[in-house]
């Protein structure tokens, strides 16, 4: 057993504890301390507001704003297996602080519904009107799209549907915008399988796998076990779901989008290969790749600082537009 394995299995005996509210708000400000040293400095966080939406189908989305409400506005859709708590960086960072910053939990993850049909995840019309539903609730005007990994593609699918015309621009992060082998690594491929596995070992220990492959650079022990808290939640109808979507295809879609994109991507990502980012940019006159030599799967994590100042100078631009 290697030594990131031990780390999340050790990190499992707390996850009782970490469920708790205390515990949560402990290891939040422990997260939060020990990021310090990768951040910009620290000032006063504006205040949360959570909010709940329905997406079209009756699904259930939890959510929570911050900033100012004439602020441009910034929506964040988070990965596979994750939850709005993957954006705190983001929701701290004082490069962000001048926008109207927005995240919510996709369907079957977090605090938001989960359907159990394959068919509520496969749909890709679904997973656009959850995004439809949370612009909508949320009141945003024109929001930058952020989309990492699987919210790329939701990104793309609300584009299919809805248009591009209220969306100022859109940063795709190590993101999903085609199904194809040859774009995903074999590792992934592998976690397809074992994380909708119905042998309860080994999707537990598929999951943690998981998790450790989203990182080049690994968070502390504490952090770890908080995220595998969160990966634990999603329903296993998610992965099973996704992978049957007759919607492989969403690389016209962005070409067609007349905004701006900006195209960030890990050079270590273990998951998804860096041409799925190369190709957008091929397709996209108005489009940017910006590669970061730190990172994995996950370069908004690993490399905050760097990442927070990038959006920012994008989406202000991109809402000039």
């Amino acid at each position: 057993m290697d030594r990131t394995r031990r780390t999340f299995l050790a990190g499992a005996v707390g996850l009782a504890a970490l469920a708790a509210e205390g515990a949560y708000t402990a290891s939040r400000a422990q997260a939060v301390s020990a990021d310090k040293a990768k951040s910009a400095p620290d000032r006063p966080r504006a205040a949360r507001e959570p909010f709940v939406v329905r997406s079209a189908d009756g699904t259930m989305l939890a959510g929570e704003a911050q900033g100012d409400v004439q602020a441009p506005e910034i929506l964040f859709i988070h990965g596979l297996r994750q939850s709005r708590l993957s954006w705190e960086k983001q929701f701290a960072d004082p490069a962000l602080g001048g926008f109207r910053l927005v995240g919510f939990d996709l369907r079957g993850h977090g605090d938001s519904d989960k359907p159990n049909t394959l068919d509520a995840y496969s749909d890709a019309d679904r997973w656009a009107d959850d995004i439809a539903a949370v612009i909508a609730g949320a009141r945003l005007r024109r929001p930058v799209l952020v989309g990492w990994s699987l919210g790329g593609f939701v990104a793309g699918a609300y584009l299919r549907k809805y248009g591009g015309s209220g969306i100022a621009g859109i940063n795709l992060v190590d993101a999903v915008t085609r199904l194809s082998p040859d774009l995903l690594t074999e590792e992934a491929a592998t976690f397809t399988r074992t994380t909708t596995s119905h042998d309860l070992a080994e999707r537990t220990a598929a999951t943690a796998d998981f998790l450790a492959a989203c990182f080049h650079q690994p968070p502390s022990e504490a952090q770890m076990q908080r995220m595998l808290v969160v990966n634990g939640m999603t329903a296993r109808a998610v992965n099973e779901g996704f992978v049957k979507t007759r919607t492989t295809d969403l690389e016209p879609v962005f070409k067609a989008y007349a905004g701006p994109i900006l195209l960030t991507h890990g050079v270590h990502d273990r998951l998804v290969r860096v041409a799925m980012s190369e190709r957008i940019k091929s397709v996209h006159p108005n489009s940017r790749l910006s590669l970061f030599s730190e990172s994995g799967h996950s370069p908004f994590y690993e490399e905050p600082l760097r990442y927070g100042q990038e959006l920012a100078a994008f989406a202000a631009a991109a809402g000039k537009g």
